[in-house]
């Protein structure tokens, strides 16, 4: 049996989680071309060695960051995103449908 610690519920078994991808810098979603938030959203490094990602636990809906080695599959560290996060981000609101004029 595989277990992951959780830094908010605790060790526990790796059926419990849900992986959400690779932990990239976010461009600036209201700057940002279509192409770069597209590459942001589906495209990753797929790198051998640790990589950060994002974690769920499950039951607890709790999301955090965990270091692991992409060949060996050792969870080198998990932790609270509020170690890189300072601040909450914010989207915009979506924009409104224009009228299409024919």
């Amino acid at each position: 049996m595989k277990i992951m610690p959780c830094p908010l519920n605790g060790p526990r078994n790796i059926s419990e989680f849900t992986y959400g991808g690779e932990f990239k810098q976010m461009p600036d979603p209201a700057t940002c071309s279509d192409a770069e938030w597209a590459d942001y959203v589906f495209n990753s490094d797929n790198r051998a060695g640790v990589v950060t990602e994002w974690w769920m636990h499950n039951a607890s809906s709790y999301w955090f960051l965990a270091e692991r080695h992409t060949v060996t599959d050792e969870i080198v560290r998990t932790f609270d995103p509020k170690e890189i996060f300072t601040q909450r981000v914010d989207f915009a609101a979506p924009a409104k449908p224009q009228e299409v004029v024919a």
